[in-house]
């Protein structure tokens, strides 16, 4: 049966290649991109582009207008930015500002932006996209202090959304996507968007109420906190 499924980020890596995917099994797509202008790959697979910034709180409240009633049964929270500093010397505020803005923040805002449509859909689940750097246990590297933060405070505002929303049967989740051939993950990663998005998509399907609060890996094993 057909989904409506929100996706965040998606007019390039792996938020272009959901669209794709469930495009090409029959789904509903509605998708945010930064310059919906150019991102004309995207234009001709959903059914409507939303150009929310996630760096402006306000910008999350034109996203709810855009999309008016139309209920969400999936939310896919994809958009998410790197951060470069190496070491402790290197870190800055702006790029700290940027990341958290970007990878935790902003897609709690998205969330509650569309609470209303996720309440009206039928599947009630938010995929939040993080990565096994927001690892703590995992953490034994330096380097991308933002990214690694921020993803750490995205996986922590999930699980207390999970806690928040479990008596109305939300699935809400966090998901590792693999080293992938992104922009962000660079020619070096072994995996490719196609071959990701179809293990997410395959783990997506299979959720339910019961799994609300994890933390997944691409495979569709948990990884620790």
């Amino acid at each position: 049966m057909p989904h409506t499924y929100l996706v965040t980020g998606a007019n390039r890596g792996l938020g272009l290649e959901f669209a794709r995917q469930l495009a090409a099994r029959g789904d509903q797509i509605l998708a945010t991109a930064r310059d919906p202008e150019r991102a004309t790959d995207l234009a001709r697979l959903v059914h409507d582009v939303i150009p929310p910034d996630l760096r402006n709180p306000q910008s999350s409240e034109g996203l709810a207008e855009r999309i008016g009633d139309r209920p969400i049964d999936v939310l896919i929270n994809n958009a998410g930015a790197a951060s470069e500093s190496k070491s402790i010397e290197a870190v800055g505020f702006d790029e700290l500002q940027r990341a958290f803005a970007i990878n935790s923040t902003g897609p709690m805002l998205v969330t509650r932006a569309v609470l209303k449509n996720l309440r009206a859909g039928q599947r009630k689940t938010v995929f939040n996209i993080s990565s096994q750097l927001g690892s703590i246990a995992n953490n034994r590297g330096g380097s991308s202090y933002g990214y690694r933060a921020s993803k750490a405070a995205l996986n922590q505002l999930t699980v207390t959304l999970a806690n928040e929303l479990r008596h109305e049967g939300f699935t809400c989740v966090v998901a590792h996507p693999g080293w992938v051939q992104t922009d962000m993950g660079g020619r070096n990663a072994p995996m490719q968007p196609e071959e990701s998005v179809g293990h997410l998509l395959r783990l997506i399907d299979r959720l339910k109420p019961d799994d609300s609060g994890k933390f997944f890996n691409y495979d569709g094993t948990t990884l620790p906190w």
